[in-house]
């Protein structure tokens, strides 16, 4: 019985991911962001949002949890290195974006709450960029 629970789980939360991933657009949005790219998927990784303003391009990774100290909790250095992978690749396949400030930000996602926007979240040594 466990596979079928888990299942239905697995859809639960990737559904609760879009939403708030769609939330964070819009909060993006109104603080002056132009939407990029969403649901970014690379061979090396995946990133949720991609948001320009002016002359900075932030990654952003969008947590939905409980609480803000859960959701912030749940980006890992290994995310954040998996993270800066794909933006990497993110920025080879568009050159025209390579020589803007790139940044990592986080947007925590908490019931009844609004988004909380982390801007420059982590830095990595990982990035190339």
């Amino acid at each position: 019985m466990a596979g079928p629970r888990n299942t239905a789980s697995r859809r639960k939360a990737y559904k609760a991911g879009r939403g708030a991933e769609r939330l964070a657009a819009f909060w993006l949005r109104l603080k002056g962001y132009r939407i990029v790219a969403t649901g970014y998927k690379t061979p090396v990784g995946e990133i949720d949002l991609i948001a320009r303003r002016g002359r900075i391009l932030a990654f952003v990774e969008v947590k939905v949890r409980p609480t803000k100290r859960a959701a912030a909790d749940a980006i890992t250095p290994r995310q954040q290195a998996r993270i800066a992978r794909a933006a990497s690749w993110f920025l080879k396949s568009r050159p025209d974006l390579a020589a803007m400030t790139c940044r990592f930000d986080a947007m925590l996602v908490v019931s009844r709450c609004l988004p909380i926007h982390i801007a420059a979240a982590w830095d990595t040594g990982a990035y190339s960029g």
